[in-house]
């Protein structure tokens, strides 16, 4: 038993390492177990593939807007606005 687990939480340690999270594989949808070796893939099949959606930037996490104000105020410059300048 770990340090720091008194005697009356030793049921609760006990189910907890029993108990395994079961999702589901975000390629294929088929049920995995976090014991799994390809957690939280069902195979290194869709674990490729998803290395590769982020590889070809099919996943994008969006950078948080820091001032949205400032961004109306202030929009940034586009190929277009640097058509205009010039003529």
């Amino acid at each position: 038993m770990p340090r720091g687990v008194h005697a009356n939480s030793i049921y609760n340690w006990l189910v907890a390492r029993e108990r395994k999270l079961q999702v589901k594989c975000p390629i294929c949808k088929k049920k995995v177990e976090s014991g799994d070796e390809d957690f939280p893939f069902c195979s290194e099949r869709c674990r490729s593939i998803d290395l590769g959606r982020w590889a070809s930037g099919a996943y994008v996490i969006p950078a948080p807007l820091d001032d949205v104000e400032e961004l109306l105020e202030h929009p940034p410059a586009t190929d277009n606005d640097n058509d205009d300048e010039g003529n």
